[in-house]
C-alpha cells in the first residue's frame, strides 16, 4: 500500500489529541531511523525498510532478493512515479533499500523503492534539525496558512508566522486573507523546526534562519564597529522605549532619549518602520551583545546653536511658562527655556514665585548663567537693574546701535538710496552746470 500523497494543509500545527496509545503512533524518531538502517528481523514486517539486491527486472516489475524465503517485488506500475535517475538504480546486481508495504495472497513481499527514498529524506530532515543547518528550497505551492517548499521528495511547510515581514511585503501577503501566488518559484532559506514522519509533518521557519544569520552578522559587527562611528541604517522596529535600527544585518537600539534633542513622548511620533536614518554608535557591549545608537548625536544640538548669540549678563525678554516652589521657568524669544531661581525673583523674601509672578506674564530678565553640559540657563529678575552690569549694559547698547547703523547702511547701498547729507548725482551735475 502506497503512503498517501502529502497535503500541505495537514502540515499546519495540530494537537496530538488525548488518549492516543497506538503503538505505531508512539514510535520515536530513533525507532524510525533504526528501521531505516535495516535492523535485522526474524521475519519481514510491513512498514520496515530493508536492504536487498536487485535479482530480476521483468514485465511484473523489479524483483529484489532480501535474504529471506522469497524475493520481494516492486510492481511495474510503481516504477512510473520514479525519475529516470531513480529507475536507473534498479539494475540487476545493484544493492538498494526498499520499504515493505505488505504482502500479497501468496505471501510475496510488496516493496516500494520510492518510500525508501522518502525515508532517506526524512533522515536528512532530522539531521538538518538536530545540527541546526539552514536549507534553501524552492516554493512550489501555497495555501491560506503559508507556503510549501520542496525538500528532496518531501514537501516542507513554512507557516505565514515564520516568514519574514520583508518577504511577506514583497509577495503582497501582509493584508488579511493573504495570497502567496507571487511567491511561487522563488527560493527561500529556512531552518527545519519539526520532523514527524508518522504524521508526515515537516515544518520549516525562515525567521529562525534569519535570526541565526543576524546573530552571526552581529558577532562580526561587534568586532568591527567602535564608539563614535556614524553609520547609515534603517528603522526595523519601534517600541515604547525606543527604536531598533538595522546597521548592516544586525540591529542596534536607539533609546527614546537619543532619538531627538527635543523631548518626545513616543518614538512613533518622529520615526516609522523602514525609515532610513543616520546613527552614531554610543555603546558597544560584546558580552551583552548590545549596540547602543543615537540619532540626535548625528545632528547639531539646537540648544547650543540658539545659545551662541547669548552671553552671561545679557538682558532678554521672556514669558513665564511654569511656577514651581523653587522658582519660575521662562521661555525666551529664541524658544529656549531658563530657570529663575526663587532667590533671583525679588529683593523681598517670598515663599512661592506665585506671590509676584503669573504664567503668561512677560518680563525682562538678565542671564546670569549658561551651562552647555547641563543644557541650563540661569535667569534673574532682581539683577535686571543691578549696577554690577552697568558697564556691560552700556557696551551691549553701543554694540546694538552700531549693528543697527551698519544694517541701515548696507540696506541703502543695496537699494541705491543716498544717505542723509550725501549729495546726489543730480545735484553734482547741476552744480557743474552752474560753475
Amino acid at each position: 500500500m502506497m503512503m498517501p500523497a502529502q497535503d500541505p494543509s495537514t502540515l499546519e500545527p495540530q494537537g496530538n489529541g488525548e488518549g492516543q496509545h497506538d503503538e505505531q503512533e508512539q514510535m520515536t524518531m530513533e525507532d524510525l531511523l533504526n528501521e531505516s538502517q535495516g535492523v535485522p528481523h526474524a521475519e519481514l514486517r510491513a512498514g520496515t525498510i530493508v536492504e536487498g539486491t536487485v535479482s530480476t527486472v521483468n514485465d511484473q516489475g523489479v524483483w529484489v532478493s532480501l535474504g529471506y524465503k522469497s524475493d520481494g517485488l516492486i510492481p511495474a506500475e510503481a516504477l512510473e512515479a520514479l525519475s529516470d535517475e531513480e529507475r536507473a538504480q534498479l539494475k540487476e546486481g545493484n544493492t538498494v533499500r526498499v520499504y515493505v508495504e505488505g504482502f500479497d495472497s501468496n505471501g510475496t513481499p510488496r516493496l516500494s523503492y520510492r518510500q525508501a527514498l522518502e525515508m532517506e529524506d526524512w533522515e536528512r530532515a532530522q539531521e538538518y534539525k538536530e545540527k541546526g543547518l539552514t536549507y534553501r528550497g524552492q516554493i512550489i505551492r501555497y495555501n491560506k496558512g503559508g507556503v510549501v517548499v520542496k525538500f528532496g521528495r518531501l514537501q516542507g511547510f513554512i507557516p505565514a508566522s515564520q516568514i519574514l515581514r520583508s518577504h511577506r511585503a514583497m509577495w503582497g501577503s501582509l493584508v488579511p486573507g493573504p495570497s502567496w501566488e507571487k511567491a511561487i518559484g522563488d527560493e527561500i532559506v529556512a531552518k527545519v523546526i519539526e520532523v514527524d514522519p508518522r504524521r508526515r509533518r515537516l515544518i520549516l521557519s525562515e525567521r529562525a534562519a534569519a535570526r541565526e544569520a543576524r546573530e552571526l552578522l552581529k558577532d562580526k559587527l561587534l568586532q568591527q564597529i567602535k564608539v563614535g562611528d556614524v553609520i547609515n541604517g534603517r528603522v526595523t522596529r519601534i517600541t515604547p522605549f525606543g527604536a531598533f535600527v538595522d546597521i548592516g544585518g544586525a540591529d542596534g537600539l536607539v533609546h527614546i532619549s537619543e532619538i531627538s534633542w527635543e523631548h518626545i513622548k513616543r518614538p512613533e511620533d518622529v520615526l516609522e518602520e523602514g525609515q532610513p536614518v543616520q546613527v552614531k554608535v554610543i555603546e558597544v557591549d560584546p558580552e551583552r551583545r548590545r549596540i547602543g545608537l543615537s540619532i540626535r548625536q548625528t545632528q547639531e544640538d539646537p540648544w547650543k546653536v540658539k545659545t551662541k548669540s547669548l552671553r552671561v549678563g545679557q538682558l532678554v525678554r521672556g514669558t513665564i511658562t511654569r511656577l514651581e516652589k523653587y522658582g519660575a521657568f521662562a521661555r525666551l524669544e529664541n524658544g529656549l527655556e531658563g530657570l529663575i531661581h526663587i532667590s533671583e525673583i525679588s529683593h523681598q523674601r517670598i515663599e512661592h514665585p506665585k506671590e509676584v509672578l503669573h504664567v503668561g506674564e512677560e518680563v525682562t530678565l538678565r542671564i546670569i548663567r549658561i551651562e552647555p553640559e547641563r543644557r541650563r540657563i540661569g535667569l534673574s529678575i532682581k539683577k535686571v537693574d543691578s549696577l554690577a552690569y552697568a558697564d556691560l549694559d552700556l557696551q551691549m547698547a553701543l554694540q546694538e546701535a552700531e549693528a543697527e547703523m551698519k544694517q541701515e547702511s548696507e540696506a541703502e547701498t543695496t537699494s541705491g538710496t543716498p544717505t542723509e547729507g550725501a549729495p546726489s548725482a543730480a545735484s553734482d551735475s547741476e552744480e557743474g552746470r552752474e560753475g
